[in-house]
């Protein structure tokens, strides 16, 4: 069933789904959220809809020797796609503190829950590396900038695709923890004052502009993200790797979550 056919709201069709990817998977979803530029608060009116989620299958299956896919692929239209990743693979992933994780793990647009993920990040947070998630957020705004931002007309919505990883870095280097998925939260806690009109009357903008609309360059915000993208290269390469090499925290959850008790 495409969204476009369904009469119903999103919130109540990724519902219809989850229940149907745990029929059909044999698993259960522990956690299903909104991802991108929905969750990060600055969708267009065209954007798409891309859940994230996180499942766990019977013990069992993590007993037998046969490969098993470690993801859910359910794309159902242009509009709506659902993506899953097996526990093993997302703790893994929390260990090298991935920072798209983190960011599903704080979407503010939350689909699905359970005790048991609440459990799970708790323990996962601690893996949170500064400069892993750092040099994340660094690259991803200079290849958006380098890509979409150099021409003389641009997607004014590229420009929150360099801002707000440019704003995590901030975050992060003042807060020492995971920055908040919120353009708007993180813009109120470290965007430059001297920029906050500019980002707001581009935000407008923005938001009443179809994803291929492109218009003209922002000078004031191009001097910006050129000066924090050279600072940011020198000062992500002189911290000192923190990530936690420790397994532990990580093993008990997922054995607690597949029903192991020791």
């Amino acid at each position: 069933m495409k969204y476009q056919d369904f009469e119903g709201s999103i919130n109540e069709l990724v519902s219809l789904k989850v229940k149907e990817i745990e029929a059909a998977e044999h698993v259960t979803i522990l956690h299903a959220v909104e991802s991108g530029s929905r969750a990060w608060g600055f969708a267009s009116p065209d954007s798409d809809y891309d859940v994230r989620f996180i499942y766990v299958r019977p013990q069992n299956a993590y007993l037998e020797l046969q490969p098993r896919q470690d993801f859910i692929d359910w794309a159902l239209d242009e509009t709506l796609d659902l993506n899953g990743w097996d526990l093993p693979k997302a703790l893994q992933h929390f260990h090298k503190s991935n920072a798209t994780l983190f960011e599903w793990a704080g979407s503010p647009v939350v689909y699905h829950t359970t005790p048991a993920w609440q459990n799970i990040y708790a323990a996962a947070r601690h893996y949170f590396s500064c400069k892993s998630a750092m040099y994340h957020y660094y690259g991803t705004a200079r290849k958006n900038y380098h890509e979409h931002l150099t021409g003389a007309l641009v997607k004014y919505k590229k420009y929150f695709y360099v801002l707000r990883p440019l704003l995590a870095c901030r975050w992060i280097a003042k807060k020492a923890c995971p920055p908040p998925v919120l353009f708007q939260e993180l813009a109120d806690a470290v965007l430059p004052p001297e920029l906050t009109a500019t980002v707001s009357q581009l935000l407008t903008a923005k938001m009443q502009m179809a994803e291929s609309d492109r218009a003209p360059r922002v000078d004031l915000l191009d001097a910006y993200i050129e000066k924090e993208l050279a600072y940011y290269k020198e000062a992500i390469g002189a911290m000192p790797d923190d990530r936690t090499p420790d397994w532990g925290a990580l093993n008990a959850v997922f054995l607690a979550a597949i029903g192991v008790v020791l």
